[in-house]
C-alpha cells in the first residue's frame, strides 16, 4: 500500500495536479467562450465536459512535455527534480499516462457535434508537438498559446455548430497572453536554458523582455476589448479588462528587476488576470 501512494505521488507530480496554475491558464479563456457563445447561459453538461476535459488535457500535456524534455531537464535547476528526469517514472509510463488522459477526453466529447470532435483532434496535435518547438521556434510561447487557447473556437463549436471570427480573435488575444505570461515563466529559466540551447521568447526579446511581457499584454486586452465591442458588450465586460490591466501593471514592478522568483511569482500572478476577464464577462451577463 505504501508503495502504491508513493506511485500515485509521482503519477501527480508528472501531471501536475500538484501544480493547477496551469489548468487555471487554460479554463478561463475557455470559460469566457462558453459564456460569450451561449449568452451567457452554457448548458452544464457541455460546461462540465468542458471544465473536466481542460484539466485532463493539461495533465497529459505535462506528460509529454516532461517525456519530450527529459535530457534537457536534468540541467535546469527547477526541472532536475521532476519524475522522469529523475528516474522516479519511466518515459514509457510518461507517454502512457498522457495516451490514457488524452483517450478520456476525447470519450468526453462524444456526445459533441462533429465540428468539435475535428477541431479536438487539431487540439491534440498542436498540445503534443508543442514541446519540440522549443528546439528551433524563437517563441514557443506563441504557439503555446494556440495549444492553451484551443478551447476557445471548441466552444463556440459545441454550442454554435460554427466558429464565428470572433472565437479566431479571442485565440489570437489568448497568444499574446501566453507569450506575456510564459515570457514571465521563461525570465526564471533563462541562464539554464541557454546554457542547454532551448528556445524561449525570454531570450529572443533579450533586454526587451520586460517591454515585449507588457506590449503583449495591452494588444491581448486591446484584442479582448474588441470583441466586446463586436459583440455590443456593456460596461462590466470592459471593466474586467480594466481590472485585469491594473494586475498587469504590477507584473511590471514584479519582473523589470529580473528576479527568479519575482518572475515566477508575477507568472503564477496570472490566474488572477484570467479571472478578472472572465468576471466582467459573467457580470456582464447577469447585470445587462
Amino acid at each position: 500500500m505504501q508503495a502504491l501512494r508513493q506511485r500515485l505521488h509521482w503519477y501527480v507530480k508528472l501531471v501536475r495536479l500538484d501544480k493547477p496554475i496551469g489548468i487555471l491558464l487554460l479554463l478561463w479563456p475557455t470559460l469566457n467562450a462558453l459564456w460569450l457563445a451561449s449568452e451567457g447561459i452554457p448548458d452544464w453538461k457541455i460546461l462540465g465536459i468542458f471544465c473536466l476535459g481542460t484539466a485532463l488535457m493539461r495533465s497529459a500535456g505535462c506528460a509529454i512535455n516532461d517525456y519530450a524534455d527529459r535530457d534537457f531537464d536534468k540541467h535546469v535547476k527547477r526541472t532536475a527534480e521532476r519524475p522522469i528526469t529523475s528516474g522516479k517514472i519511466s518515459g514509457k509510463e510518461a507517454v502512457m499516462v498522457a495516451v490514457i488522459l488524452a483517450l478520456i477526453s476525447f470519450a468526453l466529447i462524444l456526445p459533441l457535434n462533429a465540428l468539435t470532435k475535428q477541431l479536438s483532434v487539431a487540439a491534440v496535435i498542436v498540445a503534443g508537438s508543442y514541446p519540440y518547438f522549443k528546439r528551433f521556434f524563437a517563441i514557443p510561447q506563441a504557439y503555446l498559446g494556440i495549444a492553451f487557447g484551443f478551447g476557445i473556437p471548441m466552444a463556440y463549436a459545441s454550442i454554435q455548430n460554427q466558429v464565428p471570427a470572433v472565437a479566431w480573435y479571442l485565440l489570437i488575444a489568448n497568444v499574446f497572453w501566453a507569450i506575456a505570461y510564459d515570457t514571465e515563466y521563461a525570465m526564471v529559466d533563462r541562464d539554464d536554458d541557454l546554457k542547454i540551447g532551448i528556445k524561449t521568447s525570454a531570450i529572443t526579446f533579450g533586454g526587451f523582455d520586460v517591454a515585449a511581457v507588457m506590449l503583449s499584454y495591452a494588444i491581448s486586452f486591446a484584442i479582448i476589448a474588441y470583441c466586446g465591442i463586436l459583440l455590443q458588450r456593456s460596461w462590466p465586460y470592459f471593466a474586467g479588462i480594466v481590472v485585469a490591466t491594473g494586475i498587469a501593471l504590477y507584473h511590471y514592478f514584479l519582473i523589470r528587476g529580473r528576479e527568479r522568483m519575482a518572475c515566477f511569482y508575477a507568472f503564477r500572478h496570472n490566474n488572477w488576470v484570467g479571472a478578472a476577464i472572465f468576471a466582467g464577462v459573467a457580470l456582464d451577463f447577469v447585470l445587462g
